[in-house]
């Protein structure tokens, strides 16, 4: 098993600090890491189980963007994996000329797991999806675009 060297200690450093995660618990091997923001309280005793992802509702990082060529931008919320549908061989949550509400599901992003829904954040039209399937987004990253209604 390879060893975590301190660029990747730094790496999920970066990930935790982009996120608005409270408290992770990493175990690879003899190796056991947990990080807990100051103030987050420690969570009650659960029964041991295999972990499963979980799809919550990711933060808004702020409002979306008016786009030079129309519509407006929609960000990433955090920094992770964009995924367009729920699993492999579904349908993608929208697709350009969807009409869409504030709370429709445009994606999820994947940070160590976890799965993060990404609301749209206004009602509108998809104009384009942006950021390819699978592949790492950054923070503030356009993810689509909407014209609002």
């Amino acid at each position: 098993m390879a060893e975590l060297t301190r660029a990747d200690i730094d790496e999920i450093l970066k990930l935790v600090d982009g996120s608005d995660f409270d408290e992770l618990k990493l175990e690879m091997g003899d190796l056991k890491l947990e990080l807990r923001r100051r103030g987050a309280s420690s969570p009650a005793a659960a029964p041991a189980s295999a972990p499963t992802p979980v799809a919550r509702p990711a933060e808004a990082v702020a409002a979306p963007v008016v786009a030079s060529g129309g519509g407006s931008e929609i960000p990433a919320p955090l920094l992770g994996t964009f995924w367009h549908a729920p699993r492999p061989g579904a349908a993608p949550f929208v697709q350009p000329g969807d009409a869409v509400q504030a709370d429709t599901i445009i994606g999820i992003i994947e940070v160590m797991k976890l799965m993060n829904s990404v609301p749209a954040g206004l009602a509108g039209t998809v104009l384009e999806i942006t950021a390819p399937n699978g592949e790492l987004v950054e923070h503030g990253q356009t993810l689509i675009r909407i014209q609002p209604d």
